[in-house]
C-alpha cells in the first residue's frame, strides 16, 4: 500500500541556525510530506522561527515541551502527535543537515514494500562525510557490538534517519519506549526485528553538521551499551522461561 500522508518529525534544541533552511529543503524535496518540529523551549528561539515560516498551520507543525529530556523523548511525543492526527507513515530526521533531505523521496517510497526503511551508511551506495577516523571506528564497532548482541540483521542498527510505517510504530509500542539517544534507535529497530516486521535499508550519505553544536555525549554511548546488553540479557530469560513445561502452561 503506498503510503499518502507522512509526516517528517524534526526534535530540536538550539537549532535556530538550521532550522529555516531544513524546513524549505523537505518542503521542496518532498511536496508530499508534513513537518512537525518537537522543540524542547529551545532558548535561542528555534520555536519563534517554526512559527514565523511561511508554511507554519499548513505544512509546518510545532509542538512545544516544557524543557530539554532527551532525543528518545522527543521522538515519542512525535510520534504520538502523528498518530493521533492519522498520518499514516512517520519519518525521523535530524536539524543538523546530517540527514539529506534530498533522501526523503527515496526512504518514503521504500515503504511501498516494507515497514520500515532505515537510511543506511553501511549498504552499498551508503557512506559518511566529515568524520574524523575516531569516531568513524566507534560507530562501525558499535553497530557490529549491537548486531552480534542482539541478533540484528541490520547494518546500521544507530540511524538516526528512517520512515516508518504508523502501523509498525504501533505494533512495537514505539511511543512507550523508554531509552534515549542511540539507544532509543537501536530499541525500536530491534523491537520491529523482533516482530517480524518488515526492514530495508536505504543507502544515504551522512554528512557531519556544520552548524551548531552537537548533542552527542559519553554518557549516551553508556546507555546504549548497558541497555543493549539488559535487552539480551532479558529477552534469553523470557526465551528460556517459553522452553519450560511452566512456560509453555502460561501462554
Amino acid at each position: 500500500m503506498t503510503v499518502s500522508r507522512p509526516l517528517v518529525v524534526v526534535p530540536t534544541y538550539n537549532e535556530s541556525e538550521n532550522i529555516v533552511d531544513l524546513l524549505d529543503q523537505v518542503l521542496r524535496a518532498a511536496p508530499v510530506v508534513d513537518v512537525l518540529v518537537v522543540d524542547d523551549s529551545s532558548p535561542d528561539h528555534t520555536g519563534d522561527l517554526v512559527t514565523a515560516h511561511p508554511g507554519f498551520g499548513d505544512r509546518v507543525h510545532l509542538l512545544t515541551r516544557p524543557g530539554k529530556s532527551g532525543l528518545g523523548a522527543a521522538y515519542r511525543a512525535g510520534f504520538g502527535w502523528a498518530l493521533e492526527h492519522d498520518y499514516d507513515a512517520v519519518v525521523q530526521m535530524d536539524a543538523d543537515f546530517s540527514h539529506p533531505p534530498s533522501r526523503l523521496p527515496a526512504l518514503i517510497g521504500a515503504l511501498d514494500g516494507h515497514d520500515l526503511a532505515i537510511g543506511s551508511r553501511y549498504v552499498p551506495g551508503g557512506g559518511i562525510e566529515n568524520w574524523a577516523l575516531s569516531r568513524r571506528i566507534i560507530s562501525r564497532v558499535g553497530n557490529l557490538y549491537v548486531a552480534t548482541v542482539l541478533s540484528l540483521p541490520v547494518r546500521d542498527a544507530t540511524a538516526g534517519f528512517k520512515a516508518w510505517r504508523s502501523t509498525a510504530l504501533a505494533k512495537i509500542g514505539a511511543a512507550s519506549s523508554q531509552s534515549n539517544g542511540y539507544c532509543f534507535q537501536i530499541e525500536n529497530t530491534w523491537q520491529a526485528s523482533r516482530e517480524g516486521l518488515s526492514v530495508v535499508e536505504v543507502p544515504i550519505t551522512f554528512i557531519d553538521r556544520t552548524r551548531g553544536q552537537s548533542k552527542m555525549s559519553s554518557a549516551i554511548v553508556l546507555e546504549a551499551i548497558i541497555r543493549v546488553l539488559g535487552w539480551r540479557w532479558r529477552d534469553r530469560a523470557f526465551l528460556k522461561h517459553r522452553s519450560t513445561p511452566g512456560g509453555m502452561l502460561r501462554e
